[in-house]
């Protein structure tokens, strides 16, 4: 058999895991043809004290005059849309000057969590992986989920993209409480796990068959194309992961529901029950990274604003509109101070769940009216970055400071013993 039929048979596709994992092109082949430990080791317990993260993101930014004081330090002032927060002061940090040095209005929201524009990441070693998968490769193995992707499919550009794995693959969102409230509770029947039990078996030894071709596979090509492979094999040994967590959860039974089944209602009707659900998510050590994304799909309407979010973010400096945008957004603030408040309530170990948990909250989008992806709007609480400060780095430094280097310092307070991410130039505390 040649070695074009060999390469041809050699693609396999295994979409029921992350992603597809097929087998790259490889020129050296093709023109003959025609001529880890994981960063945080078991804890006792369940996962009592173990570090947490969280991202929530907004697709369309927020009002920068309404969102950043003017005061840094401990006293900066409340401002409007910075007021739902006070009662967490203590805990949170706002800062101003950080962003990736990226353009591309809405097209360039997806770097969010990255730093990365997708359609430039394809020869990056880690592509546009986002810090919680980032982080979820390092740590997921610790939990049944290795992360919680939360957002919507309806909106602007098709649906959630905050969530990217190192392969280039989006991670698709749970869309609503329903689904979110299933995964976390809803134990399979016995017939239903033991098909899944069968399934993992299939799927491994695909992945080993895989493992083995493309091994012997190695030995025929040259180096440049043997770069390729190992970049495969390193994709491969990650779908092995995954599958080894199913593996382990399988038999496991989840968590007894706290209460009954929610509806799906709307984006933003059901943003508080999300957010109960993440904290519960949390609390349970079901996972201990969790994204979630507030979109095109969160409708005005249902606030009682008969106008479109996209229209009202190119407010063009309109009274009207920008009175508009401050009360959807307020809204979305209100709710992410009652998420601080509900984990600071819940005891882990000698501490409470928000000091276990490192949660940002923000943008990939620095002002909606003119389209800008700079001076993006963060904030960051517990987790140990709960200063009580306004921190305004572009004032003190030429230029911005790329939002990656605090990632970086995330994920370090994490257990990863990584140094760089994304586009970082250092870690930044």
């Amino acid at each position: 058999m040649s070695n074009s039929n060999n390469l041809n048979r050699r693609r396999f596709v295994i979409r029921s895991l992350a992603g597809s994992l097929a087998l790259p092109g490889l020129p050296s082949l093709m023109a003959g043809s025609v001529g880890g430990n994981s960063a945080i080791q078991a804890s006792r317990g369940a996962g009592v004290g173990a570090r947490r993260f969280v991202a929530v993101g907004n697709l369309l930014g927020f009002q920068q005059k309404s969102f950043f004081p003017e005061t840094t330090g401990r006293e900066f002032e409340a401002t409007t849309l910075l007021k739902p927060l006070i009662a967490n002061r203590e805990h949170i940090t706002v800062y101003r000057g950080l962003d990736h040095g990226l353009r591309g209005g809405h097209f360039a929201v997806h770097t969010f969590l990255s730093g990365v524009l997708h359609h430039e990441s394809k020869n990056r070693p880690d592509g546009n992986v986002t810090i919680d998968q980032f982080i979820a490769d390092e740590v997921g193995t610790e939990t049944r989920f290795p992360s919680l992707t939360v957002g919507s499919e309806g909106g602007i550009h098709g649906g959630c993209q905050m969530s990217w794995t190192k392969s280039g693959v989006r991670v698709p969102p749970i869309t609503g409480p329903a689904e979110l409230f299933d995964r976390l509770f809803v134990t399979e029947s016995k017939e239903r796990r033991a098909q899944r039990v069968k399934d993992n078996s299939l799927q491994g030894s695909v992945l080993d068959l895989m493992l083995e071709e493309a091994g012997a596979l190695s030995k025929q090509v040259n180096q440049e194309d043997r770069a390729k492979l190992d970049e495969y094999f390193s994709s491969i040994r990650d779908v092995e992961k995954r599958l080894e967590v199913r593996r382990r959860w399988a038999d496991q039974p989840k968590p007894a529901p706290p209460f009954e089944k929610p509806a799906d209602s709307n984006t933003v009707d059901d943003l508080p029950m999300l957010y109960e659900l993440i904290a519960l998510a949390l609390q349970t050590d079901s996972t201990r990274v969790a994204t979630l994304e507030i979109g095109g799909s969160f409708l005005p309407q249902n606030l009682g604003i008969d106008k479109s979010y996209h229209s009202l973010s190119h407010h063009g400096n309109d009274d009207a509109a920008i009175a508009d945008l401050i009360t959807l957004e307020t809204y979305q603030l209100e709710h992410f101070g009652k998420f601080l408040t509900r984990l600071a309530d819940v005891q882990d170990g000698e501490q409470t769940l928000l000091d276990s948990t490192a949660v940002v909250f923000g943008s990939g989008m620095g002002n909606g009216s003119s389209h800008t992806n700079s001076d993006l709007p963060i904030v960051v609480a517990g987790g140990g970055y709960g200063s009580g400060e306004f921190r305004n780095v572009a004032s003190r430094h030429s230029g911005s400071i790329p939002l990656c280097n605090l990632f970086v310092d995330i994920a370090q307070r994490m257990g990863i013993e990584k140094d760089s991410f994304g586009t970082s130039t250092g870690a930044f505390s």
